[in-house]
Formats: C-alpha cells, structure tokens, sequence
C-alpha cells in the first residue's frame, strides 16, 4: 500500500520539490453577443471561447448567444447570472467586455456579484481574468471608473434641471386630478359639463367622472 502511494506521488508534477495537487475542473458558461447587424462574428466568438476553455481545461456547462443594439438590456446574459447563482458554473467567459457590460457601471455590478458568488469571470480580448491578482487589480480600476461615469452623470442631470429652471419650466412630478376635485366638484354644481370641466383643468374626463361619482 505505501508503495503504492509512492508511486501516486511521483507521477504528479512536482512544483519546487511539492507535488502539485490536481488542477480543480472549472464549469464555464460561455456568452457571445453581437448587434443585430453584426450576427456574422458570433460563431468566431463562440469558436474562440470554446477553444480558451479547452486549453485551460474546463468543461463548457453553458453557452448563450444573444442579439442586440445599443446600450439595450441584455436578457439572455441572466441566464448565466442566474446559472452562476444556482452554483452551476465556476467561471463566465465572454469575447470582450463591452459584450457584457451596458456601461461601465453595470459591468462593475456584475462583476461584484460574480465575486460574491465565488464565480471567475474571463474577457478574452481585454485578457483579463478575474480569478488572477492582477485580474482583481484590473476589476478595481473599474470600481473607480464605473463612480467617475456615475459623477459626470450627477453633474448633467444638475446642469439640466438648472437650464430647465432659468427657462422657466416646471419640474417634478405633473399635478394629478386628485388634487383638484375640489376645483372639479365647484364647477360641476356650478353647472360646467363634465367635458369642458376637463378641458379647464386640464385632466381626463375619467377622472372628472371618477372624482364626480
């Protein structure tokens, strides 16, 4: 039996005089996503990401494609949120960060719960990979980005409701018709029909109905 072990022993790698322990087999979900006139790249996404996943040797538990435009939600993307939160996958592997991220808020978002959920997370353009320090490093970079885009746009909505003030413009939120029934009940016993009640106050004629029953 302790031969045996011995012999166990020496056909691991050894690293510095210590035998190396098996290498842990990562499930990754892959995710490819291309505008709705681009579709062409999205098999030489998946072809690349399938072929890092076999170098690095992981298994491929999941693999999503999806199509958009713009800055639009990506909804096929919570299939691997969800996935990772069931703790189906070890890793997401995408082609390159804007893929993922709407912004660079939301991108530091997901990320953070990936994190959280002890889930890697591999952009193989950017060659950043979170499951390394200087991948973690890089993640950090990205916590002060994702406050310096939040602060530019705290700084133009301030800007556009100043511009909105001096121009003499209302803000906040539109007057409902509650507030005025009493104004609505007056001019009813008044004898004003209920259309042109509406067309006075500027409300619906449901709502005058409503208040008047």
């Amino acid at each position: 039996m302790a031969a045996k072990r011995a012999s166990d022993k020496a056909k691991l790698p050894r690293v510095f005089g210590q035998a190396r322990k098996p290498a842990r087999m990562f499930r990754a979900g892959l995710y490819a996503r291309v505008s709705t006139n681009d579709q062409q790249t999205i098999p030489l996404q998946i072809r690349a990401l399938r072929e890092y996943a076999v170098r690095r040797g992981w298994t491929i538990a999941l693999q999503v494609k999806e199509v958009g435009s713009g800055a639009s939600e990506r909804q096929l993307r919570e299939k691997l949120l969800d996935a990772a939160r069931r703790r189906e996958i070890d890793v997401v592997l995408v082609w390159r960060l804007d893929r993922w991220g709407r912004s660079v808020a939301d991108l530091l978002a997901t990320l953070q719960e990936l994190n959280h959920l002890g889930v890697g997370f591999v952009s193989l353009t950017e060659a950043l990979d979170l499951t390394t320090p200087a991948g973690r490093a890089m993640a950090a970079l990205l916590a002060v980005f994702a406050e310096f885009e939040r602060e530019i746009h705290r700084e133009r909505v301030r800007a556009g409701l100043a511009h909105a003030r001096r121009n003499g413009q209302k803000l906040g939120r539109p007057t409902t018709a509650a507030t005025k029934a009493g104004e609505v009940r007056a001019l009813y016993r008044a004898g004003v029909s209920k259309a042109e009640i509406a067309r006075r106050l500027q409300i619906g004629r449901t709502s005058v109905r409503r208040i008047l029953a």
